[in-house]
């Protein structure tokens, strides 16, 4: 008898038991690849080091999205080594996206830096800044530089170099690339991850401005101004952008259904149970990657997330990291509500390990606006028959900021766009890599408890309490 693609779907995840893996098959690409692919990085110099490195030797394309790149000493170097490597290998294809604000604030910004790229003789390199359409009309006229970020950005973090990538949640900055602890992921050699990125990269940037030689920005999309994201019809341009990721991931989606089908044969031709090592398949491990572009109703991440989190076992165990701590109210009643009863861990940043820390003006406010909405919920916890599962911990090192999350805030879930990928291994040694990676993280953490928030240093000024209330939503 023929089984329908769900029952196979079924039969390939009795290889990986990953929880929901049916359903979210269905909305997310699927990719399958060996263990012996993926490396973990474990600190900032790590993952300079794997950029400058591959940046160095990638002979067909280098594919950046980023927020922005910073300006200092570490950041030019990394931009001297692309440009090296554009004169050595001159059919190189290079492709930067960024976001506009963020590239585009004060004097020495992220497209200075990219200009000597750009104006390398018979250079293929592309520079495409992502501008919200809800920056616009009055916020864009009256909000300032520095906070008209809290509209939304280009927040994705993806460095292809020819078929292998660094997919991360840490910037092109010197602070990412010295003392902000963030999480990193090589993938090796595959090649259909590699362009499902590309294309992704290149649809959001079909729609983005592109940085021309003289500093000045073109906007290529149409005749006139109709799809411009700020001067333009704000309802046009989320229809069109909306449509070509609609577009894109549909077609992704049927290349998934293809790969599944050609593993499910593979799988079923193979005795299993003479398997007793990782390199007894070809695949052991499954990765689905999802977005998040909110503004354009494309909540792919939160979704299949809120339903992999509820597909959880009551015997399962959860670990979440978020640098800043601003869970959504769906995330706060899937974790403590009744239906969910596995054990969760969550770590996030002490206010001596938040980036904003000793800022000045309203932004110095942030670390105790975080430390609120941290308390909030641990109350809330308290005041729950969850109280015995649910933990909190917080990362502190000296001299050190935190920066490993998932999108389990308000920001990632409501204004920025967003990927991240899922990952499932029956690697007993990807696993326990992963499982030291965890353990790095927590060794600088410790347990919250009642008395954290007694203490003096943590002690939320009213004028904090009165502004998170309001603001909570944008940051």
């Amino acid at each position: 008898m023929k089984l329908s693609f769900y029952d196979r779907l079924h039969y390939i995840n009795s290889w990986f038991s990953l929880p929901g893996f049916p359903s979210l098959a269905k909305r997310l690409p699927v990719f399958f690849v060996h263990s012996s692919k993926i490396k973990i990085l474990n600190n900032p110099q790590e993952f300079y080091d794997e950029l400058v490195s591959r940046s160095s030797t990638a002979k067909r394309r280098i594919i950046i999205a980023s927020l922005y790149l910073g300006t200092g000493e570490l950041e030019k170097k990394l931009v001297s080594v692309i440009s090296e490597r554009l004169r050595s290998e001159p059919q190189l294809k290079l492709r930067w996206l960024l976001d506009f604000t963020r590239a585009s604030r004060g004097e020495k910004n992220s497209r200075k830096m990219l200009l000597p790229l750009i104006n390398e003789k018979d250079s293929c390199c592309r520079v495409s800044l992502f501008h919200t359409p809800r920056l616009r009309g009055l916020y864009k006229a009256w909000i300032p530089d520095r906070w008209n970020e809290i509209i939304g950005l280009q927040h994705m973090k993806v460095y292809i170099y020819d078929d292998s990538l660094v997919i991360s949640g840490a910037n092109l900055s010197n602070d990412y690339f010295v003392n902000r602890q963030d999480r990193y992921f090589v993938i090796e050699k595959c090649s259909d991850l590699a362009d499902f990125y590309e294309g992704l990269i290149t649809k959001v940037s079909n729609l983005s401005f592109r940085l021309k030689e003289d500093d000045t920005v073109a906007w290529d999309v149409g005749k006139d101004n109709t799809l411009h994201p700020f001067l333009g019809s704000y309802r046009q341009y989320c229809y069109r952008f909306q449509r070509e990721i609609h577009q894109f991931w549909e077609l992704e989606l049927e290349k998934s259904k293809e790969r599944l089908i050609k593993m499910y044969d593979t799988f079923k031709n193979f005795d299993k149970l003479q398997s007793t090592d990782d390199s007894a398949s070809e695949v052991d491990t499954l990765l689905l990657p999802t977005i998040q572009m909110p503004h354009f109703n494309i909540k792919l991440d939160s979704e299949s997330t809120i339903e992999f989190l509820q597909s959880i076992p009551k015997e399962g165990r959860i670990n979440l990291a978020t640098g800043y701590f601003n869970l959504t109210e769906e995330y706060v009643d899937t974790l403590i509500g009744r239906d969910f009863i596995g054990h969760v861990s969550l770590l996030c940043a002490h206010p001596k390990a938040n980036g904003f820390l000793g800022a000045r003006g309203f932004a110095g406010g942030i670390p105790a606006a975080y430390t609120k909405l941290c308390k909030d919920f641990y109350e809330k916890v308290q005041n729950s028959s969850s109280n015995n599962r649910i933990q909190i911990y917080e990362y502190q090192r000296d001299g050190w900021t935190f920066h490993a999350k998932g999108f389990v805030g308000f920001r990632s879930v409501y204004k920025d766009l967003e990927t991240q990928v899922l990952l499932s291994t029956r690697s007993q040694s990807l696993r326990y890599k992963l499982y030291q990676e965890q353990e790095r993280l927590y060794k600088d953490a410790t347990l919250v408890k009642t008395s954290t928030f007694q203490e003096q240093d943590r002690i939320i000024p009213l004028w904090v309490k009165i502004v998170t209330y309001f603001m909570k939503y944008y940051f």
